[in-house]
């Protein structure tokens, strides 16, 4: 590839906001962020896995700050924006990735769960898009915003996939990534979503185990789950100048389940 088409994709003198960017997917997209020039806030709730993180990164050569508060509180999202903006200034790249889920059949499901995991994956990701656009980007004229959301928001699940919650606030994110786009576009921002299908991590762990990691793979056109550079390439195409063109939309990056069960 030519220098000039490689430079379309380097975040050199950009920042970056990566909420739940302490472990997994989060901590992914951070690397791949870093490792393209950006520099870096992360939050998520814990002190000490942010720590770790940061210190991961550093060994990449990423230069990465971090900041721990509860992603469900406004205030605490307030806070983190705010934190975000004065230690780095203007923030160019919003990656919204905390989230949450809670199994339990629909008939069953607790108020306190349903209200636990849309507070998180729907709510948040406006309130934390709506502070970095109108404090940064609207202001800049500029903007990337990256949602995580999930192949389980194209969709309904097989039997034994108890997660309503997750379904809906996945399901939600993907038509707000669309109507922020649509709002946000006349100020160069770019608003798109990442839809992973399974991939190793903390919050998938127990579907791993009770269904089956080869029985997963199965289900994929691949055959195949996805592995922690799976979602680089993408997220790196929505956060540079190579996807400036590119808002409202939703990839998904699932092996292909989701062009064999839509």
């Amino acid at each position: 590839m030519g220098t000039a088409t490689l430079k379309l994709f380097d975040l050199t003198g950009r920042t970056a906001l990566v909420t739940g960017g302490s472990r997994g997917l989060g901590l992914q997209l951070a690397e791949a962020l870093g490792d393209a020039g950006a520099r870096l806030m992360l939050t998520s709730r814990k002190a000490a896995d942010l720590e770790e993180s940061a210190r991961h990164l550093a060994g990449r050569g990423v230069e990465a700050r971090w900041v721990a508060a509860d992603a469900s509180d406004p205030a605490e999202i307030a806070r983190v924006c705010a934190a975000a903006k004065s230690q780095l200034g203007t923030i160019d790249i919003l990656v919204n990735n905390a989230g949450a889920t809670w199994g339990a059949p629909a008939e069953d499901y607790p108020l306190e769960a349903w209200d636990k995991v849309v507070n998180l994956n729907l709510r948040s990701v406006f309130l934390f898009s709506q502070i970095v656009a109108r404090d940064s980007m609207i202001p800049a004229r500029r903007g990337r915003i990256i949602v995580t959301a999930s192949i389980a928001g194209l969709g309904g699940n097989p039997p034994g996939f108890e997660m309503i919650a997750y379904n809906a606030s996945k399901g939600g994110v993907v038509n707000l990534v669309r109507a922020l786009a649509g709002e946000w576009g006349e100020h160069g921002i770019t608003v798109n979503a990442l839809a992973p299908g399974f991939f190793p991590s903390k919050m998938t762990k127990g579907v791993l185990e009770r269904v089956g990691v080869d029985a997963l793979a199965a289900r994929a056109p691949l055959r195949r789950l996805g592995d922690d550079n799976d979602l680089k390439g993408a997220a790196l195409l929505f956060a540079s100048d190579a996807g400036k063109h590119i808002t409202g939309q939703v990839l998904a990056v699932d092996g292909g389940v989701s062009c064999i069960h839509s």
